[in-house]
């Protein structure tokens, strides 16, 4: 073994967006962070369709933003669906949320390769050690409690890396997840299978939805089609366990037959043409779409996020959206546990019970979604029932759909998010003038500063004098669990609630 002695505060593994938004935000905060990532990027993925709450939220806490512009993605409207018994396909907009309106009423369709790559690069300007082509074997342990991994490099040389916390973010295939001594349980109602493939030259909706994702049940499952470029479309079929003998052998083939049961895809694929060369695009592949979530999220020195501690039905594109707003969680729960203000119990507490909520309210609403033999208003006023919303059933589905549901700023309002870090950094450079912890190392100088007593307690000062001032309604959100925390107002730890006088 080389690199025994490694020692980091956390080790993130998988650089997929899950795991570079917690990685980031980590980083942001001082400590320091290494992500080992397994395949070199850019690399394929599915996964296409992103919600407003990524783009406008998360992306937006990154500081990725002008990035995410200037990449041209897709721009998504929001979606078309041929579900239930309406014979029509029918439409929603983002801009009917109410978290969603105005600017920030768009998502993209995008190439996941392009996009995570995104993440990843950005995480490593953040100050995280990205290291790829790095494959995790296994969890160290010590006395009931994950202490490190060990990992084998290109090169097949083998390393070990101790730390304070580690991350699974490395999706459903891996096993690291075992190391939380809980179980895996899979979904009865959503167990699906999903062939897809990629098209040159296929139609378009009719302008101003022709970025939409265009979802179309029939008789063994339902379509996606999404146009990831004004040429590139990714098209799938999700079909139940009981008919998934139907696509052994011949995968093209099966995808062409499922795609022939289908009305509106089927006239959109008139012209187009399978890519078939040697690109990342040129398979026609096969998932197995098992929801799932585990029974445990953490353990001592561990903490699961994305695909490793849950999946759900792709229907409403809510991969990405879970995965990144995990990344916020378990990043907000370590940084706080990294800087002695909450508890582990407490931080990881609230992480898992805000996870778990995000992720039961999609099951939820999907056990009924699934009901074919419903009109469209059935579907919105079911979304009104799980959200429990005070908003119209219209917009209580768009404002799920769109990721709003949690209502946390950090989603909602990621400019003022964004911002409020951005003062919190500028307030925190003064703090380190009068510690004089001004080492030359940018890195080093965060992680000293924002370990020194005088630091905590400017931290602290702010976000009372943020509680109690005019600013309380822009910063100061309400507890999301009975008895919780409530995010500080950088978005990157969680505090007590401040009692706002009567």
């Amino acid at each position: 073994m080389e690199n025994r002695n490694e020692q980091v505060d956390v080790v993130v593994v998988g650089g997929g967006p899950g795991g570079s938004t917690v990685a980031t935000l980590l980083a942001r905060r001082g400590h320091s962070v290494v992500l080992l990532e397994k395949e070199k990027f850019p690399r394929y993925q599915i996964g296409e369709s992103l919600l407003p709450a990524t783009v406008h939220g998360v992306c937006k806490l990154l500081g990725v933003t002008e990035e995410m512009e200037a990449a041209g993605f897709m721009y998504k409207r929001g979606g078309s669906f041929r579900w239930g018994t309406n014979p029509v396909p029918w439409n929603f907009l983002f801009s009917i949320s109410p978290e969603f309106s105005g600017p920030t009423s768009n998502a993209y369709q995008v190439e996941r390769a392009r996009f995570d790559e995104i993440l990843l690069r950005n995480a490593a300007r953040n100050g995280v050690d990205v290291r790829e082509e790095c494959d995790v074997t296994g969890a160290l342990q010590a006395d009931g409690r994950v202490t490190g991994v060990s990992y084998r490099d290109a090169d097949g040389g083998e390393h070990q890396i101790s730390a304070a916390y580690v991350v699974d973010a490395s999706g459903n295939r891996s096993s690291l997840w075992r190391a939380t001594g809980g179980e895996r349980k899979y979904s009865e109602h959503f167990q699906n299978v999903a062939v897809f493939g990629y098209f040159n030259g296929g139609g378009r909706l009719p302008e101003p939805n022709s970025g939409n994702i265009l979802c179309e049940a029939f008789d063994e499952g339902w379509l996606w089609y999404i146009p990831l470029t004004d040429d590139l479309t990714s098209v799938g079929a999700v079909i139940s366990r009981e008919n998934a003998s139907q696509i052994q052998g011949d995968k093209e083939a099966a995808l062409m037959k499922f795609i022939g049961r289908s009305s509106y895809v089927k006239d959109m694929m008139n012209d187009a043409k399978r890519v078939d060369d040697d690109s990342m695009y040129g398979e026609v592949r096969i998932r197995k779409d098992y929801s799932y979530a585990n029974t445990r999220f953490h353990a001592p020195g561990i903490v699961l996020i994305g695909d490793a501690a849950c999946f759900i039905d792709p229907v409403f594109s809510t991969g990405v959206h879970l995965a990144t707003y995990a990344g916020v969680l378990a990043a907000r729960s370590l940084n706080s546990v990294l800087d002695k203000s909450v508890s582990e119990e407490r931080a990881f507490a609230e992480f898992e019970g805000r996870y778990r909520r995000e992720y039961s309210v999609f099951y939820e609403f999907l056990s009924s979604f699934y009901h074919m033999d419903q009109a469209e208003d059935s579907y919105f006023w079911q979304a009104r029932k799980v959200t429990n919303l005070s908003e119209s059933s219209f917009e209580s589905f768009v404002s799920l759909v769109a990721g709003g549901y949690s209502q946390e700023r950090v989603l909602t309002e990621g400019a003022q998010v964004a911002e409020r870090f951005a003062r919190s950094a500028e307030d925190l450079a003064l703090a380190a003038e009068r510690t004089g912890g001004m080492d030359t190392d940018s890195g080093q100088r965060m992680k000293h500063l924002f370990s020194a007593p005088v630091v905590r307690d400017v931290m602290e000062e702010m976000n009372a004098l943020q509680a109690n001032s005019g600013e309380a309604t822009e910063v100061i959100e309400p507890p999301l669990l009975e008895g919780g925390l409530v995010p500080t107002g950088d978005g990157l730890g969680w505090a007590e609630p401040v009692p706002v006088a009567g």
